[in-house]
């Protein structure tokens, strides 16, 4: 609702337009109780919007982008990408000041899949236990005890005004956000050609180019929730873009959550000049392909095929 209402503003202010907003529960916010890699992936956060644009109940739906599928139904378009908020993770605890002044064995809360492998990368001891629903709700599970730590977005955070249980962020040469992260999108229907037209107006060109490359990585790699894939780009737009990409063992990562360490990571990087999509695609299927020689699987394929 928070990035629905920034949105509202910003056609307000600069188009001048009259917006309404139509709240909605997605499947992603109503099943809590598994993580996302068992219950159908980050599609399940867009699928009732997109709905709701085809039946026309609404123009435009705003969606975090690293929760939006590199490649959208047919009928529908990404209109826009906004400047990106802050990429990184952020580690909150009411105990403890940093992930290094963990104790050994200690209980760490998030059910994303590259979040624990890059956590278990930094300390195989830790214990990553699940941790699902909205802001709240999270910090309340960690309030009552339940975690000693938990990691969640600093954009997030920032956003609801929570800055201040944030700990501390872990650096993306600590730990790679995810393609996408911090970003805002609006969906539209590919035929409402008024709208791309007026939204193309509201959109941040270098972060739209910045996390294209990143989205690639993860077309390119099959990538989903059930696939630990962090992929990041350093710098602008322009002649030094450098992307970073990590990926982890998809069949070893939740078996390691409480069993120590886990398969090494396959980590590359490419700098290449981006000016245009077709240059920041390229960039994310070269890198893409430097994970696979480095032997990362794309997720259609099972390990050795």
């Amino acid at each position: 609702m928070w990035q629905a209402e920034h949105v509202k503003a910003l056609l307000e202010a600069r188009l001048g337009w009259q917006v309404e907003l139509l709240g909605m529960t997605t499947q992603g916010d109503q099943i809590l109780d598994r993580s996302l890699s068992k219950v159908g992936g980050k599609g399940l956060f867009v699928k009732e919007l997109e709905v709701a644009l085809s039946e026309g109940r609404a123009d435009i739906a705003v969606h975090s982008l690293k929760d939006v599928p590199m490649d959208l139904p047919e009928g529908f378009a990404l209109a826009c990408v906004l400047e990106r908020e802050d990429p990184r993770d952020a580690f909150v605890s009411n105990q403890f000041a940093s992930l290094a002044g963990l104790p050994q064995g200690a209980i760490v809360g998030t059910s994303s899949l590259r979040r624990l492998v890059l956590l278990k990368a930094m300390r195989p001891d830790l214990v990553i236990h699940p941790l699902r629903g909205n802001l709240d709700t999270r910090l309340r599970k960690l309030d009552e005890g339940q975690y000693d730590a938990i990691v969640l977005a600093a954009a997030g955070l920032k956003r609801l005004g929570l800055e201040s249980r944030i700990r501390g962020t872990f650096e993306p040469a600590e730990m790679l956000p995810a393609a996408g992260q911090g970003a805002l999108g609006i969906e539209v229907r590919a035929d409402r050609a008024d709208l791309l037209a007026a939204l193309a107006t509201l959109a941040h060109q270098p972060t739209w180019l910045a996390v294209t490359a990143e989205r690639t990585v993860s077309r390119a790699m099959g990538g989903s929730c059930s696939m630990p894939l962090a992929a990041f780009t350093h710098g602008a737009s322009g002649d030094n873009m450098q992307l970073n990409a990590a990926w982890g063992d998809p069949a070893t990562a939740e078996a390691s959550a409480t069993a120590g360490p886990l398969a090494p990571l396959v980590q590359v990087k490419q700098t290449a000049a981006v000016r245009n999509f077709a240059e920041a695609e390229a960039l994310g299927e070269a890198v893409a392909a430097q994970l696979r020689a480095g032997g990362a699987v794309w997720a259609g394929k099972a390990p050795g095929v």
